[in-house]
């Protein structure tokens, strides 16, 4: 019961990451201050939008599992290679797997 508790607190804070390193991305891109705001502020705002439409528990339109699950291997997949773009690459790696297993748990225990 306590590790369920914790798995859906990781995936909490998976969240934030995603959207953290999304904005960590944005800012490092570019040559204009531009262009950073918009990469900077402008792709968390989207991965949040995107959340919250299709994968948030109380979503407008929440997805069917397959492609749900489809969804956010694509989120994770994007945050994660931010992550290394950015020359992050333990944290690409840590954020990835940790992902992975906090997935796989959430099906295993239908959370």
């Amino acid at each position: 019961m306590l590790l369920r508790s914790v798995n859906l607190v990781i995936r909490f804070l998976l969240e934030i990451c995603a959207l953290i390193s999304l904005g960590y991305w944005g800012f490092q891109v570019g040559n204009r201050f531009y262009t950073k705001l918009v990469f900077g502020i402008g792709s968390p705002l989207l991965l949040a939008l995107l959340w919250g439409t299709f994968i948030a528990p109380k979503a407008s339109l929440k997805m069917p599992e397959p492609y749900r699950f489809i969804l956010e291997l694509i989120i994770f997949g994007v945050t994660s290679s931010a992550l290394y773009v950015a020359d992050k690459t333990i944290l690409a790696i840590i954020l990835g797997m940790v992902f992975l297993i906090n997935r796989i748990l959430l099906i295993i225990w239908k959370q």
